[in-house]
């Protein structure tokens, strides 16, 4: 991964790593929440709580974001913010941020592919949020699938968030928040056995070693095939240590290390019925391939072939103290190291075999790829007057370091031929090497021979970055009725790039190189006409530069692309416009949020009809949502939400025709781009949750969830003739996965104040429905109905 153009060694890392980290014990920096500290009764989500001082049944305050940028308790913070506790995981066997997010409306996840790594790429209002996930505050990159065995809670900000955590969050940021050592001991150990083989166990030990030092250890270990789908299988372990010195207080130092390791054989989706080439008619729009034309667990890879493994090690010191005049000093240090490598086989119907010839053409994608990184925060918080206004501040100056790459594998280690592409199979046994096989009936078994090796170092794209930014935040109280919430954050970004050599991979390598400052901010109007409702207007912004994606993720606005100069780009802008309002109820019980929002992109980039670049794409966002947490009466609790999304491509830039003119000479024409005037992918109109439980007896509590996913467009694409001076489309293509209805049940019983057991029934009607769709080749089917059995022990 070394290169003369990556300006940090890892000693050089190592060595910032260490300075920075000295400056937080040096200082003994500390979180500081804006809060009041008055106690009170949690009110209970099935460990959600909604009150401004209630814990969830890890500990964990839900009524403020974990960061200290976050000034003001949820109810007061002028934009939609959604926190997943650890309780509302266990209740519905969220096992990874994937199946996390489909509890909060308007998420979808998108589908990757060569270009595209394979891992978590949420999609929030529209924007690819792949880039804009975070772990205690702090980046985390790299492409993976994350787990919660280690997660005390996860927090969804939507609406523009760079201000917050710097360049990217157009539609919003995720932000898991660990599980940290605690005061009181306890232990939890949870055995779980399901359909499918599905076998997990997770130990969470939480112990005090004195009144100075605690020690808390998360492990998992998950192995499972998946419901529904033929051959897929799924196993990971992980580990999560962490010791904190200063348990009890205002001074303390937490040193955590979190891996995890996971091995699968990836599903390879289901391929999309027809391609533009083959359409039958016009404005043909096209869905998955169904189970009328094939069985429903139909598994289009080689099982003795394909693979994915990832494994991830993160190592964080986090240095706090709390000053006794209120201000509050917090440290965070973080070193990551991730790495993935996978081939897999989509299901290409880029030749038009599945129409044509009822076949499927195995193309391979594949990828190994490394990214290293050094986060380090500081900031400072507390609270204070000037005049009659009081003020709740956080200022923070922040550091990083990343640096990433990554190639494909080949077919063998001298003339690096490819791995199959994608043929014409007339037959399921045309072609060679079992590259083509039936669309009805596929045999994952099929014999495969040959070798899969590395390129070489010049076959992989690099890329390195270096950030260094600055922030304020305060809200500010304006007497008993106004608070305003303001922010605003700097950013110097400088980044390199290099493309990966071309085969016979001997040319010299070139970079790019690109250096953006930016400048985001938020505000927010908040009017409390009581102390238990606000009603809000704000308005944000994100910036997203070239490259910021570092070859981590689908990257529209990469600094790579052959033969277009770094001058030619401009930073992607974003700004939303959101109002609403919040209210506690029921005695701060029951916390109800409504607000409309608006979302525009400018400068998104685009290619003209001639292979240049043009910064003209504008992107447009509309919509309202509702959303509800907590409890309506003290055995009945509720989790969910309403959104509406009406999203628009206003400009994608321009396509070519060539055609004649009303002479008929030769002539160019020049249209708008097939996804111009249309929706977003990945982004549905209508999207509904609703996770509730109640407690039939003290010992006995019956739940269930329901999810409605409205029609999500994967893209579009169109034929089109200029002949004699008239522009004609001729054919429409849009695909798209359609609605769908899900519902799961769940049941727990209290056998003793020590053990419990639960049963998650998930996909309990066993709906076959796509949660993935990609723009042209395939969807991703989901898991049919999984009955899991939980045993838990706990002291």
């Amino acid at each position: 991964m070394s290169t003369s153009r990556f300006r940090h060694s890892s000693a050089t890392a190592a060595q910032a790593y260490l300075a920075l980290s000295c400056i937080g014990l040096a200082t003994s920096a500390a979180p500081a929440l804006a809060q009041d500290s008055t106690e009170a009764a949690p009110a209970r989500l099935g460990g959600m709580t909604v009150s401004d001082t209630a814990i969830d049944d890890d500990g964990y305050k839900v009524d403020t974001l974990s960061s200290p940028k976050a000034t003001a308790p949820l109810i007061d913070t002028p934009r939609s913010i959604t926190v997943i506790s650890s309780r509302l995981l266990s209740d519905t066997n969220s096992t990874s941020l994937a199946e996390a997010l489909r509890t909060v409306p308007g998420i979808t996840m998108g589908a990757g592919e060569g270009g595209n790594a394979l891992g978590d790429r949420p999609f929030i209002r529209g924007s690819d949020s792949q880039a804009s996930t975070y772990l205690d505050g702090v980046r985390d990159i790299a492409a993976q699938s994350r787990e919660t065995f280690a997660v005390e809670a996860i927090e969804v900000t939507k609406g523009s968030d760079s201000v917050t955590n710097g360049s990217g969050n157009a539609g919003g940021s995720i932000n898991l928040v660990s599980k940290a050592p605690r005061a009181d001991r306890f232990a939890h150990l949870d055995a779980s056995y399901g359909n499918d083989d599905y076998k997990r166990v997770t130990l969470d030990v939480n112990q005090p070693l004195n009144d100075f030092i605690g020690v808390r250890i998360n492990g998992m270990w998950h192995d499972q095939d998946v419901a529904g789908r033929d051959a897929v299988w799924q196993k990971r372990w992980g580990v999560a240590p962490s010791i904190k010195f200063g348990l009890n207080g205002p001074t303390s130092l937490q040193l955590d290390w979190y891996h995890l390791h996971t091995s699968e054989l990836p599903d390879t989706g289901i391929p999309y019925l027809t391609t533009i080439a083959n359409q039958p008619s016009a404005n043909y729009q096209t869905a998955p391939a169904g189970t009328s034309v094939r069985a429903r667990d139909a598994y289009y890879g080689l099982a003795d072939r394909d693979f994915r493994k990832t494994t991830v090690d993160q190592f964080t010191a986090r240095f706090q103290h709390e000053f006794d005049n209120g201000l509050t000093l917090r440290n965070t240090a973080r070193f990551s190291d991730s790495s993935q490598k996978y081939l897999w086989t989509q299901p290409d119907d880029s030749k038009g075999n599945v129409y044509t010839y009822g076949t499927v053409s195995r193309r391979v994608n594949s990828r190994y790829s490394e990214q290293q990184g050094l986060v380090d925060q500081l900031d400072l918080s507390g609270r204070f007057a000037t005049g009659m206004l009081e003020h709740s501040f956080t200022a923070a100056l922040e550091y990083s370091w990343q640096k990433s790459g990554y190639g494909s594998y080949y077919a063998n280690s001298t003339s690096y031929d490819a791995l199959p592409t994608a043929v014409t199979c007339a037959t399921a046994t045309a072609g060679s090497n079992a590259i083509c096989t039936d669309l009805a009936n596929p045999n994952p078994y099929d014999s495969w021979t040959g070798s899969i090796v590395k390129g070489p170092a010049n076959s992989r794209t690099l890329a390195n970055s270096e950030t260094y930014s600055a922030s304020l935040f305060d809200t500010i109280s304006l007497g008993e009725h106004w608070k305003l919430n303001i922010g605003g954050r700097y950013d110097h970004y400088d980044t390199d790039a290099s493309a990966a050599v071309a085969k016979p991979f001997t040319a010299a390598r070139t970079w790019q190189h690109r250096t953006d400052d930016l400048f985001t901010y938020q505000a927010g109007l908040v009017f409390k006409p009581v102390s238990n409702g606000t009603i809000y207007v704000s308005t944000a912004t994100s910036a997203i530069p070239p490259g910021s994606f570092l070859a981590q993720g689908s990257e529209d606005n990469g600094l790579t692309t052959a033969g277009v100069s770094t001058d030619d780009l401009k930073v992607a802008k974003t700004t939303s416009y959101e109002a609403g309002t919040k209210w506690n109820l029921f005695g701060e019980a029951l916390a109800l949020s409504f607000d409309v929002f608006q979302t525009r992109t400018t400068n998104a980039r685009t290619t003209n009809p001639d292979g240049g670049v043009l910064n003209v794409g504008t992107k447009r966002i509309r919509g309202f949502e509702l959303g509800f947490s907590g409890n309506i009466t003290p055995e009945w609790n509720v989790f969910g939400g309403y959104t509406y999304m009406d999203s628009k491509v206003l400009n994608a830039g321009l396509t070519a025709t060539t055609g004649t003119d009303a002479s008929g000479a030769a002539a160019k024409y020049y249209a708008p781009a097939a996804a111009t005037g249309h929706a977003f992918p990945n982004t549905p109109k209508n999207s509904f949750t609703l996770f509730t439980n109640y407690k039939v007896t003290p010992q006995l509590t019956l739940g269930g969830g329901a999810i409605y996913m409205d029609k999500v467009y994967g893209g579009f694409s169109d034929t089109r003739t200029y002949t004699n001076g008239v522009f004609t489309i001729v054919k429409t293509r849009a695909t798209y996965v359609p609605s769908y209805w899900r519902f799961d049940a769940n049941a727990s019983y209290d056998i003793t104040d020590t053990i419990a057991v639960r049963v998650n029934a998930l996909n309990i009607t066993n709906k076959l429905y796509y949660d993935q769709a990609y723009s042209t080749h395939y969807a991703h089917q989901a898991a049919g109905r999984t009955v899991i059995g939980t045993v838990s022990f706990k002291y």
